[in-house]
């Protein structure tokens, strides 16, 4: 029953992305869903809803966190490779 399960073949290495541009789209789609929404605070507001213009500003914040640990993460991983910071 255990053979079953078995992998056949290795793991793959994982995939390397561009986490910064990743992070950064992600962060700009947020903030202009934000923009988009603000007009429309007393529609939401009037439905209960005015929460979804603040989880977007939520999601732009966190994004630019993400934006500074994603940076920081790949400048480590540079240093580690032994490959000269990028400018």
């Amino acid at each position: 029953m255990t053979r079953k399960w078995a992998p056949r073949h290795e793991t793959p290495e994982p995939l390397e992305a561009n986490d910064v541009a990743i992070v950064t789209g992600g962060t700009i789609v947020w903030f202009v869903l934000f923009l988009v929404q603000l007009p429309f605070y007393g529609w939401f507001a009037a439905r209960g809803h005015s929460w979804w213009i603040w989880s977007c500003l939520a999601g732009a914040g966190l994004g630019v966190v993400g934006i500074w640990y994603v940076r920081r993460r790949r400048e480590a991983l540079r240093r580690a490779a032994g490959a000269p910071p990028a400018g």
